[in-house]
């Protein structure tokens, strides 16, 4: 059955296959229909920056902007869910059409400009979900903030999202926000990480708990970039970091339909090169804090390789697309 609805979706325009899917979840999560995505997984425990993970295969952000369907993607057996990316102000994201598929290389072109309905409908949908393990909320800006207050948008969302979240991931790495890269780097990202650190010790302080904080990151880093923001990372005393977001690279699919679309490549195309990253962050790290890996992780092998080069826990997302629930299933097992 979930072979069979999954070639039918492959089939469609990629945004409307996702707002369908996403509806259908949303409605059929808390009924009896859910056995149709329902799996029982292999307990494979983790412990990782204080969290407890059942398994340590977990569902990337950007697939549930709006944590929406946590307890149908949970009931697939993921170890844990991250949702958003999420912004203090509802967005619309760019204009249509924005989401490209590359079948001939299981991978996706998306240029979405984190289109979401705004942090408070999301805190909602987190309080009423009955998954009662780990969830991650990822937090950007808004596109109109300027970049000089990006700071302020994190700090509204953070406030927001603290009270309900397992960690919180920032997103500084969206290809698809004008400047929001540009937070990777120096003094910016610095600025960044002291100020959030700031709120972590209040917040911590205010609900009586600490909620890890994760920065995700491109990979399209040169070694001394990764060098320079793992320094940052570990004198923040920052508590992860997620390698990698989408890339801009098209050496990978060149020529081949969609190929040329602006936006973020993500899928099978990514596996090295977020590998590579992993690898270099986690030697310049030197396991001062845990890494999830993320990007071209389509198979057990490439999960399992992930934790081989330094990552702690692995996320899946465009492979998850083209491969359905199973994947899941067959990580856990062979890991």
């Amino acid at each position: 059955m979930q072979s069979l609805v999954q070639k039918l979706l492959l089939q469609c325009e990629p945004e409307k296959s996702h707002d369908f899917t996403i509806n259908w979840l949303n409605k059929t999560q808390h009924t009896p229909l859910k056995w149709m995505y329902s799996t029982t997984t292999v307990k494979k425990p983790v412990t990782v920056a204080g969290i407890t993970f059942d398994n340590p295969v977990g569902l990337a952000a950007g697939l549930d902007k709006n944590g929406d369907c946590i307890d149908a993607f949970a009931q697939m057996g993921f170890g844990f869910v991250e949702i958003g990316t999420v912004t203090p102000r509802p967005q619309a994201g760019n204009p249509k059409p924005r989401l490209f598929r590359i079948p001939e290389k299981q991978a996706i072109i998306n240029r979405m400009g984190f289109n979401n309905k705004g942090v408070d409908h999301l805190v909602e949908q987190v309080k009423t979900a009955q998954f009662k393990g780990p969830i991650g909320i990822n937090i950007g800006k808004n596109k109109d903030t300027e970049d000089e207050k990006a700071l302020d948008d994190y700090l509204i969302c953070l406030n927001k999202v603290y009270p309900y979240a397992s960690y919180v991931t920032i997103n500084i790495s969206s290809p698809n926000t004008p400047g929001l890269r540009n937070l990777q780097y120096g003094a910016a990202l610095d600025a960044l990480l002291a100020g959030l650190k700031a709120a972590q010790e209040t917040l911590t302080q205010t609900h009586g708990k600490y909620v890890p904080l994760f920065i995700k990151i491109a990979p399209d880093l040169s070694d001394d970039e990764i060098t320079s923001i793992a320094a940052s990372l570990i004198n923040s005393k920052m508590d992860g970091v997620i390698a990698t977001n989408t890339t801009l690279s098209r050496e990978q699919v060149k020529g081949l339909l969609h190929g040329d679309e602006t936006g973020g490549l993500s899928g099978s195309v990514l596996t090295d090169m977020s590998l590579n990253v992993t690898k270099k962050l986690s030697a310049a790290l030197d396991r001062a804090i845990p890494i999830i890996g993320v990007g071209g992780i389509d198979s057990p092998e490439t999960a399992k390789a992930r934790l081989d080069a330094g990552a702690s826990l692995v996320q899946v997302y465009s492979s998850f697309i083209y491969q359905g629930p199973s994947l899941v299933n067959r990580i856990v097992k062979a890991l």
